[in-house]
Formats: C-alpha cells, structure tokens, sequence
C-alpha cells in the first residue's frame, strides 16, 4: 500500500489552516481540473467529525465518485478521512497542524492507499497511480498555503 507524507510550511493561523483544509468550498476550488463537485453529504461550508462528503470528478478520463467520512478530529490539530465508497480498494487522509513558529504553520498530509484489483492495481500504483495522487495532493496543498498566506481565506471559511 503507497504512502505518501507531505509538509507544506504555511505562514497563517493555526485555527485557518485548519479549516481550509477541510473547507468543501476550497476543495472543489483546488481539484477545479479534474471538473470536481460536490454531489452528496456536505456539499458545501466545512465538514465536521462523522459526516461525509461525495464528490464526483474526471480522473484519467473516467467520471468516478468518491465518498470520504471524517473519522477522527482534533480541532484545530488532526482530521482524518477515510474512503466509504469509490475507485479506490482502501483510502485514508490523515491532516496533522502544527504551530512550530508564531504565525506559522506546518501541515502534514499522511496520504494511505490502495488501488482495486490485485496485482493489477499494485501495477498501476507503480506505473503512474503514486504519482497522479502525490500530484494532486502537492497543487491541493499549494492553493491552501495560497489562499491562507494571501488572505483570501475569508471566501472559504464561515463566519
């Protein structure tokens, strides 16, 4: 099973990097590519401890739908989803926050998953898989740590 661990270094509080990584709104924004849209569960706003989102976008050509549940949160330093439902064998997010410096930020992706398939899939994870997901999650975090350093932040996250 690939992981994949990434450390975005963002200058902004604590309490906002935390929300726009779990802001449907900015999520749909970042993955705007791929024609993502939030179809079921929360479709919009941030999503909280037990609820789910489902979102339906083109990957490799493929309309496909992916249902993701929070199922651990720490507000404002942990988050954790996992797949309920999608392309994938097994998924699962894990969003760490951790303030190292006054007023910045270190956010850490630990990215689990599997693809369907057997050895099939395991091909297709080393083939080209591994790296469209670390690709994706690398443009996703570069538009939170966007967004939170320029201010913006204010059109994601609810008063």
């Amino acid at each position: 099973m690939p992981q994949l661990i990434f450390d975005t270094f963002i200058e902004a509080p604590l309490s906002v990097v935390f929300d726009l990584a779990r802001s449907i709104d900015l999520h749909k924004y970042s993955a705007k590519k791929t024609g993502e849209e939030s179809i079921g569960g929360v479709t919009t706003g941030l999503i909280e401890m037990g609820q789910q989102v489902r979102r339906r976008a083109r990957h490799f050509g493929v309309r496909q739908t992916l249902t993701v549940r929070i199922t651990a949160m720490e507000r404002p330093y942990f988050f954790e989803d996992k797949m309920v439902h999608g392309m994938f064998y097994s998924m699962e997010h894990q969003h760490f926050f951790e303030e190292v410096e006054h007023g910045k930020i270190i956010m850490r992706d630990i990215f689990n998953f599997e693809a369907p398939f057997g050895v099939l899939g395991k091909f297709a994870e080393s083939l080209f898989l591994t790296r469209y997901m670390r690709k994706f999650i690398e443009e996703r975090n570069q538009v939170i740590k966007e967004v939170a350093e320029s201010g913006r932040y204010v059109d994601y996250i609810p008063e």
